[in-house]
């Protein structure tokens, strides 16, 4: 990927509605060119797809958080597994450096997000954890 494709998806981050015309105006690219790299970044797998976020999906979970996990010797995997069976979760993801596992946690009330911590730091073989209220999203993906 080159500085134009990064340019394009960037470009379509903002707005993955924006028309052939508008993104190569916004580029400085041709119509031709836009539509080739679109194509291109696709059938390499580098954009698998295109999404729409509703304001009731943001609205959904007025309570959202990170949450970072260590954990003691090997129970990583049972815990990822006892994790994806949490409602609450929106999302679980194994890392590497200080903490084996960071979750994104989405809940309607406090009382409820700090229900979902509790649980967490009750699974055998949680070791520590650190959570982040997230206050507002700027960018989402």
């Amino acid at each position: 990927m080159d500085n134009t494709d990064m340019r394009l998806i960037s470009a379509l981050r903002h707005d993955a509605r924006a028309s052939l015309s508008d993104l190569s105006l916004r580029l400085g690219l041709s119509r031709t060119t836009v539509r080739a790299r679109m194509e291109k970044l696709q059938n390499r797998g580098e954009i698998i797809g295109f999404s729409v976020v509703l304001r009731e999906d943001a609205l959904r979970d007025p309570v959202r958080g990170l949450m970072m996990i260590a954990i003691e010797g090997r129970g990583t995997e049972k815990i990822i597994r006892q994790l994806q069976g949490m409602s609450a979760l929106r999302a679980v993801h194994s890392t590497n450096g200080r903490w084996d596992v960071i979750v994104e946690i989405g809940t309607d009330t406090l009382e409820s997000f700090d229900a979902v911590l509790f649980r967490i730091r009750r699974l055998e073989g949680v070791m520590s954890s650190e959570t982040s209220l997230l206050l507002s999203t700027r960018k989402s993906a």
